[in-house]
């Protein structure tokens, strides 16, 4: 069967590509890819500050453990964030997407982290968090016998948090080789093809006999 001469030349040039080459298209595309979205995606500034409760004479390093493990979910919750976002300056929905809580089952520690596209506005947030948690505990003080006390205030990040588009180049890059490579593997092979619309071989007139002959 002979080709079609109307056959687009860029078809017929991309029929006799290396199969590697579609490995590379891959790579190269999802670097460009990953890359421009490093560079249009705003950075996102992370800032912390940390909480620590303090048993008082009436109570003991195990309670205070435990009802900083209480603090640390209640740090997120509307009484508090109601609070917090007169000093933060946001609303509380902002607050709420955006300000996380850790604990330790160690230290009676909480971890106030907030994140923002703006470094300041990311301290301030962490701040403002721990500012209102501190004082509802203080309102607590006398059921609990707990003192939560600031241990460290958020200070403005110098740098985002978020990756660099030189991170989200190779990313993306990675993820390009990576379809790429899946794309080769499924791809048809021209001698298979060629090779499963030829007709079966049949044995000639000797060679039929001397097989009936062996059985």
């Amino acid at each position: 069967m002979t080709e079609n001469p109307r056959r687009p030349a860029a078809l017929r040039r991309a029929k006799t590509l290396p199969p590697w080459s579609l490995l590379a298209a891959g790579v190269v595309a999802g670097g460009l890819l990953g890359g421009a979205y490093g560079v249009v995606k705003p950075p996102v500034y992370t800032a912390t500050a940390y909480v620590v409760a303090v048993p008082t004479a009436k109570s003991d390093p195990a309670s205070a453990l435990g009802f900083a493990q209480a603090y640390g979910r209640v740090a997120t919750q509307l009484a508090v964030l109601g609070d917090a976002q007169v000093w933060a300056g946001v609303p509380v929905k902002t607050l709420q997407q955006n300000v996380q809580t850790a604990t330790s089952p160690d230290a009676p520690m909480v971890a106030i982290t907030a994140t923002s596209p703006r470094a300041d506005l990311a301290a301030d947030m962490a701040n403002a968090v721990t500012r209102a948690l501190t004082q509802h505990a203080k309102g607590a003080e006398a059921a609990t016998n707990v003192d939560l006390q600031q241990f460290a205030r958020a200070v403005r990040p110098t740098a985002p948090s978020s990756a660099s588009p030189t991170v989200t180049g190779l990313v993306g890059a990675s993820a390009g080789g990576l379809l790429g490579g899946l794309l080769l593997l499924v791809r048809p092979r021209r001698r298979s093809q060629e090779e499963a619309g030829r007709p079966a071989a049949v044995p000639g007139p000797a060679l039929a006999a001397d097989a009936h002959g062996a059985l």
